[in-house]
Parts: structure tokens; sequence; C-alpha cells
């Protein structure tokens, strides 16, 4: 790596270290005042309450790291523009896309980083954050009561009375499914998922044959029950209860699944209907889009940091706000358009990234 390609980059992650920092502090100390009374009625101690704010950590990261990485990069180019070493470097031969080629490296290493947390880390962090609210403790068990999905793909429907997604067990589960004229329903005590299949304990296996029958022609009851070919793994399970709590509403405001939230429903239902599938569309690529904002952050801020001239750092900093203002009202245009079906998913996802990264380009072309 050449000289001047570490300065640049110490002269960007410098800003934007203090820049997620204060994001980090300024929310932290916002959240804790508004709900700190919340937290003392439930019993939070300190030690739990730091614990919950680290679980909110990757969360709260998704979504301040473009703006972090838009403040540091138009801090920086203005401060370079200031004290003339851009026109410096210009001056050496150097064009403005070699210049600008460390700090694409830092926006495309940020944007993979951004992919990971919030596929990976944000969603447990997440759903442990919430159990350590709801009982005091991050890895406490969580039952949830009176399941009902349907699995589209196998034509079964489940009723679950309770289920906890930590230890992938189930109480009272009943599956119902048709095939060849033949109902099948599965009654258990206790079901677990085992080495990729549900295996039932205490179970009831009724036959109905036609299946349009009243009665049963076959009862099997037996203590250990595996092999019946029923889908629900615990990822589509976790799939249906959170889409099933997401309405429109919220999903037109935030992106809130993960990419393997929507794959694992989109098992179960292959053939939803229109409206639950121009939201999950929009979630879809909304999630694929959201790691190249950090790519359109740096072809928004070239021209305005390096166009500033000798004018005050400050000027940077009030460019990002008014950039990061209009990104966002484009960005919730668009899902809110895609999430009502209004407009295609993939166009409300990739608008805000397309219309700023088109006009960072043209404003590029400008830039002498």
């Amino acid at each position: 790596m050449r000289l001047l390609d570490r300065y640049l980059l110490g002269e960007l992650l410098v800003p934007l270290f203090y820049s997620l920092a204060g994001f980090q502090i300024f929310w932290t100390a916002f959240d804790l005042f508004s709900n700190l009374q919340m937290y003392q009625e439930r019993g939070l101690g300190w030690r739990q309450i730091g614990e919950l704010y680290f679980l909110r950590t990757p969360e709260l990261l998704a979504t301040v790291l473009p703006i972090a990485l838009l403040l540091a990069l138009l801090y920086s180019l203005t401060n370079l523009a200031r004290t003339n070493e851009l026109v410096a470097m210009r001056a050496a031969g150097m064009s403005l896309a070699r210049i600008s080629l460390p700090l694409f490296s830092v926006a495309l290493f940020l944007g993979g980083a951004l992919f990971i947390v919030t596929e990976f880390i944000a969603p447990q962090a997440t759903a442990k954050s919430v159990r350590l609210v709801d009982s005091g403790h991050s890895d406490a068990d969580q039952w949830l009561k009176n399941l009902d999905f349907h699995d589209d793909a196998l034509g079964q429907f489940w009723h679950i009375k309770s289920y906890n997604p930590n230890t992938q067990e189930m109480r009272q589960p009943s599956v119902d499914w048709t095939r060849d004229n033949v109902r099948t329903v599965v009654d258990a005590a206790r079901g677990v998922w085992t080495n990729g299949n549900w295996v039932f304990y205490s179970a009831e296996k009724k036959t109905y044959r036609p299946a349009t029958n009243d009665l049963p022609n076959q009862v099997i009851a037996t203590n250990v029950l595996a092999g019946q070919n029923v889908g629900g793994s615990p990822e589509q399970l976790q799939a249906e209860i959170k889409i099933s709590q997401l309405d429109q509403i919220k999903a037109a405001k935030h992106l809130r699944l993960s990419l393997s939230d929507i794959l694992a429903y989109w098992e179960l239902h292959p053939d939803m209907r229109t409206d639950k599938k121009a939201m999950i569309l929009t979630q879809f690529h909304g999630r694929i889009a959201q790691p190249f904002t950090c790519l359109v952050v740096v072809l928004v801020a070239l021209p305005f940091g390096a166009a500033t001239g000798r004018r005050n750092v400050m000027v940077g900093v009030a460019g990002s706000v008014g950039i990061c203002f209009m990104y966002f009202i484009l960005m919730r245009w668009g899902l809110a358009l895609g999430t009502a079906g209004h407009l295609p998913a993939i166009i409300a996802a990739w608008l805000p990234n397309l219309v700023f990264a088109v006009g960072g380009l043209i404003l590029l072309r400008r830039t002498p």
C-alpha cells in the first residue's frame, strides 16, 4: 500500500470512528433516559442494562453506518480541500478516481460488514435483547404460545400449543395433511428437531381413507414417531412468527427481515397473496441493496467534499446532514410504495441508491 493511500485511510478512519462512537453514545443516552423507569420496574440492574445496550449495538450499527461514513467522508475531504492537500495531489498528476480508490476500498469492506451484521449478527442479538427485557436474562427460554400456520408447499396445517425457538422444542403439536385422498393427523405431547427432522414423543397418528371420512381408519399410538416427512423447520417457524407479526405499516418504514427469514417463508408460501408478496419482495430487494449504500455514499461525498475549496470543515458536516435527510425521505417513500404494491419491489428498494449514484456521477463529471 502506498504512503498516500495510508494517509487517506487515516484521514477517513479517525473521523469514522468518532462518528460511530458519537452515534452510539447519543443513542444510548437518549434511549436510557426514555426507558430507565421501565427497566427499573422490570428489575434490571446496571449490569443487565449494559448487556442490553451491547446487544442492541448491531441493530444500531446497521442503521447509522452509512450515515457515519458519509459524515466522515465529507469531513475528511473538506479538511483536505481546505488545506489545499487535494490541490497538491491533483497538481502531482493524480486523478480524483485514483485519490478515491482507498475510500472505495473502505466502503466495500464496510458494505460487506454491513451485510454480515444485518444478516447474521443483528437478528440474534436483537432477539436476546428482547428476552433480556422480558425475563431479565438474555439466554432465558422463550415459549411462544398457540402458533398456527399453513405450509403451502406441503399442504400441511400446523397448530402448536407452545414453541421454544432456543431449544427447537414444541409442546402439544398437531400436524394435518392430505395426499392422494388420504388424510393424516399427527398429535403429540412434544416435538424436538433432531438431525433435520421433527421427532414426536407420546404421539398418535390417525389415518383417514378417504380423506372425507369422519372417523379414522387407523390409529397408531407410539412413544416415538419420526420420519413423517413433515415440513416446518425451525428456520421456517421463526420466519413465520416474524412475518406474521409484521404489518405493512412497519414494513413500509424499515427493513425488518433478513434474507434467511424471507427465503424460509417463501418455502412455506410459494404462492402467497399479492399484497403479502409485494411486502416480502420489497424487504428482499431492500436487504440486497442496503450494503451498496456504502459505495453510493462515496460517489455522493466525492464531488461535495472535493469541491468545497477553502471552506470550513463544518460545511461538510452540514452537507452530510442534508444529504442523509434527502436519502432517508427517498428510502421511506420507496419502501412505502413497494410495500403497497404501487411500485415494482426491485425499483422501490433500489431507488435511493440509483438516484444518488446517478447524481453523484453527474456531479463528479462536473468536478474540475
